[in-house]
Formats: structure tokens, C-alpha cells, sequence
């Protein structure tokens, strides 16, 4: 395998931006380990969802409207791909309809990434997905604190009697062992329920869980502050759905609930989360049928970009 290289995306002055090959950011698309800091990883099943299907596409929709993204974050005050090596890692080779095989497939292809100490960051997919990420994860950093941003907690622990689905995996994850919960914290919840205590079951799983109209009763710099204390110096895995964010401002989704939060406030809110010690990060449930203005694929590939800048920010400061 070749050696990944410190690569600037190509300036839109020189290179039209829908002259894209199909990669995150116009980044190389190389299967490599070798001294990477993240790796791009796309992971394109869907057949968990338990009303609209299509996330299959999500991988695709983000890289494509990546093309329009900028290396440099003014806010966090990094050019992303400065000091940083990453490489588009390419598509798991996902199993349709059949969820454990891709389980399987999603650890044979991220472990060499984990062992390598190089961080993923996984395009879905629906949110099941995230189960077989944080099995790799695991493996290397054992039970790791998980920061969830989502509008559903997915801690059922059956959906149409079946143990594995987009609604499931984090009770699973925690039967498991691969999450610590007593470091865990997930934000965001809302939307009508099927059962009233649903945040106390949240609650007796050991997790912290603040729902949507908590967060706007303490402000985002107190959420903020809660999600840091919460998680501690514990290696951590974010994973975000979506339709955390408001279906006016991300429509293109499976489960949209009303009531979430504007562009400006996930990304507030995601920064103010760039002090943890993140192993790995997954954006999901991007649903490209339903977002036939791209707003969605956009947001998506936006907060991919507020990863790769904690990434780099935390490397800079490791360099002084």
C-alpha cells in the first residue's frame, strides 16, 4: 500500500467543483493505514430503517456535495488538511438485507483502521450501522464513552421483534460492553413516544440522556460544558443522526422529527465538544430521495468537516 500524503483539496478557481471523483473533499481515495490521522469510510446499508428506506445513498450525496467545502475553518482557527493526513477509505462491502454479514463487513474493514490508530469517521447508512463501527472500536480501545446527538435515543430493545435495527443499537452496544455508559451522554430526544418512559429507560441503562427542549432550557454553552464533564478523559465515539437537526433545515431524512435545531446551533454544538478524546465519529440516516435541494447531504458533509477539524485542532495542539 502507498503511503497517504498531506493533500490540499483542488482550488475551485482551478478545478470546477462539480469536477469531483467521487471522494470526500476531492481527497485521495486510497485503501491505506500507513500513517493516516482519519480515514473517510462510507458504509451504505439501509435495510434496518423502520419507515423510509434510501440512506443506502447517503455515502454518495455527501461525498458528491463535499465538493463545496473549504479547507480552512475560520471558527476553530485550522486549515484541516494543513498538518492532517486522511484518505477517502472507500465503501464497506455491505450485505443488503442481511444486517449481520455487513456487521461483519463493516469490522473486518474499520479494525485495520482502529489497530492503526487512525480514526474513521463512517458516512451511512442507517443508524445500525453504528453497532458494528463501535465492535472495531472496542476491540482496541475497550468500552469507549459514546456522545450521541440524535431526535430518537435508539435504546429499544426490540423494533417489529427483531433485536437488530436502526431503533436498537445502543441497548445492544451496551449489552455488549462496548460502551461505558456511565461516561455516555445523548442529546437531543424528542418527537412523540410510544411509551412515556422511554429517557428513564434511557436513565436505567446507566446513560445521561438531555433532551431536545432541555437543552434550550440550559443554552448550548451549559450542554456544552455537561457533555465534557460527562465524558471525561475516556477515549469517545460521536455518533450523530441527522434528524438531530430540524427536517426545515435537514429534510432529507428517514424519521424526521419537528422541533430540533437550526444549522447554526448543531455546529455550535458540535464545537463545543472539540476538547474529547475522539476515536471515531459516524454521521447517518442522510436519506438523498428527500432532499432534492441537497440541504441534507450538505449539512451532513458539514459536520464531517467540524470532525476533521477537532482532529486537526487536537493534533496542532500536540505539536507546540
Amino acid at each position: 500500500m502507498n503511503d497517504a500524503k498531506n493533500t490540499q483539496p483542488a482550488s475551485a478557481a482551478q478545478s470546477p467543483r462539480f469536477c469531483n471523483t467521487g471522494t470526500f473533499m476531492r481527497i485521495p481515495n486510497t485503501q491505506t493505514t500507513e500513517k493516516l490521522d482519519f480515514a473517510i469510510v462510507g458504509v451504505p446499508f439501509d435495510t434496518a430503517s423502520s419507515y423510509r428506506s434510501g440512506s443506502r445513498f447517503g455515502p454518495t450525496a455527501i461525498r458528491q456535495i463535499s465538493a463545496m467545502i473549504k479547507p480552512n475553518n475560520v471558527i476553530l482557527g485550522v486549515n484541516v488538511l494543513e498538518n492532517l493526513t486522511g484518505v477517502d477509505f472507500g465503501d464497506v462491502p455491505i450485505i443488503p438485507d442481511y444486517i449481520h454479514p455487513t456487521y461483519k463487513a463493516i469490522e473486518e474493514t474499520l479494525q485495520p483502521i482502529v489497530d492503526a490508530g487512525t480514526i474513521p469517521i463512517c458516512l451511512g447508512g442507517d443508524h445500525s450501522i453504528t453497532l458494528g463501527e463501535l465492535r472495531a472500536v472496542a476491540k482496541k480501545y475497550g468500552p469507549v464513552a459514546l456522545v450521541h446527538f440524535d431526535s430518537h435515543s435508539d435504546i429499544c430493545d426490540e423494533v417489529f421483534g427483531q433485536k437488530y435495527n436502526h431503533g436498537t443499537p445502543f441497548r445492544r452496544a451496551i449489552e455488549e460492553g462496548l460502551i461505558d455508559p456511565s461516561h455516555s451522554i445523548q442529546i437531543g430526544m424528542r418527537g412523540s413516544l410510544y411509551f412515556p418512559d422511554e429517557f428513564q429507560q434511557a436513565a436505567d441503562l446507566g446513560l445521561k440522556l438531555i433532551p431536545a427542549h432541555e437543552v434550550r432550557e440550559l443554552g448550548l454553552k451549559e450542554v456544552g460544558k455537561l457533555i465534557r464533564e460527562r465524558v471525561g478523559d475516556k477515549p469517545a465515539f460521536y455518533t450523530f443522526d441527522i434528524d438531530f437537526v430540524d427536517p426545515a433545515y435537514a429534510p432529507g431524512t428517514g424519521t424526521p422529527e419537528v422541533g430540533g435545531f437550526t444549522s447554526l446551533e448543531t455546529l455550535t454544538l458540535i464545537r463545543e465538544t472539540k476538547d474529547i478524546n475522539f476515536v471515531g465519529f459516524d454521521v447517518v440516516e442522510v436519506l438523498p430521495a428527500y432532499d432534492t435541494s441537497e440541504l441534507t447531504s450538505y449539512m451532513a458533509a458539514n459536520i464531517v468537516f467540524e470532525f476533521i477539524s477537532m482532529i486537526a485542532l487536537k493534533k496542532n495542539a500536540s505539536n507546540k
